[in-house]
């Protein structure tokens, strides 16, 4: 199976961007998209047993897209793709973190909304669609000594129990923990998956992005972080957890404990414009989860 060790560059079209105030106004307007439940070619919330062929429809018209800064990169490539088939469509794509799509995609302000991670109860009125599974990488700076951590070990260090690497088997230094910000997807999911109801280490660095957990971790060899697979390259070293590398194989049987799920959000019930359902479309077809594996990701397809 694939390696998801090997991180890569994203390129393609430069797409067009959404503002933050865009992804974060707009309550009570319209949504041009939302999930068409009712309609036969509706995707399904769960990963579907095979991809379908890739679409073959050419559409027109502006699919907004705003969230998660981990899905975001993926959405991009997507997007281009989608574009170079279908030149008259625009797929505009934006961050602001899971919290931003979640609002994005209720409030109406984007078609489609972006969370790396599960929907929490209270998020009402939205359904996902899962576009690829992600492993969350525990990372370190390629000179450190530790290869492999337990779950437990991971939860210690993040909460700060565990504070010198001598703990955990690698030389005496003092633990610095880099965390990510409040509001980001790979933070929620890191968190219920780790530390369940652990609050993370105060003193930890906070950073905005996976570039910027990287770069850190890479800069200073007593440094830990987590970052998703797809981000992953050769600036940091992931780390077994519980005996388990982050690859492909083990993260699609679930024997890596930390993954997560990649949503696109559409309104609950709601139809989704014919370019919007297009783009899902091809985005869980064939070409579009070929194009999920190259970025270093899980199909979420069978």
């Amino acid at each position: 199976m694939k390696n998801l060790f090997k991180g890569k560059m994203f390129t393609g079209a430069i797409l067009t961007v959404l503002t933050s105030a865009m992804i974060m106004t707009g309550c009570g307007g319209n949504n041009n998209g939302g999930n068409n439940g009712a309609a036969t070619n509706s995707p399904s919330n769960t990963p579907t047993e095979s991809a379908s062929p890739s679409p073959e429809t050419t559409v027109s018209g502006t699919v907004t897209i705003a969230g998660s800064t981990s899905v975001q990169p993926l959405a991009e490539e997507l997007g281009t793709a989608f574009m170079g088939t279908n030149g008259d469509a625009r797929i505009e794509v934006a961050g602001g973190g899971s919290g931003a799509g979640v609002k994005a995609a209720q409030a109406g302000t984007a078609d489609i909304g972006m969370a790396s991670r599960a929907l929490k109860d209270e998020e009402t009125g939205i359904e996902p669609i899962v576009i690829a599974i992600d492993g969350i990488a525990v990372v370190v700076n390629p000179g450190n000594s530790v290869e492999d951590l337990t779950v437990d070990q991971v939860k210690g260090i993040f909460s700060g129990a565990i504070k010198n690497w001598s703990e955990v088997g690698g030389q005496a230094g003092d633990i610095v923990v880099i965390n990510r910000e409040e509001g980001s997807g790979t933070r929620d999911a890191f968190g219920e998956l780790v530390l369940g109801e652990e609050p993370f280490v105060a003193e930890a660095i906070i950073q905005n992005s996976t570039g910027a957990v990287r770069e850190a971790v890479g800069q200073d060899v007593n440094a830990i972080g987590y970052v998703s697979t797809g981000g992953l390259n050769d600036s940091v070293k992931a780390l077994k957890v519980d005996g388990h590398e982050p690859t492909e194989e083990n993260i699609k049987s679930a024997v890596y404990p930390i993954q997560r799920p990649f949503n696109f959000l559409v309104g609950e019930g709601k139809e989704n414009s014919a370019v919007a359902q297009a783009f899902i479309d091809y985005v869980l077809s064939e070409e579009g989860q070929r194009i999920v594996v190259e970025n270093g990701y899980v199909t979420a397809t069978k």
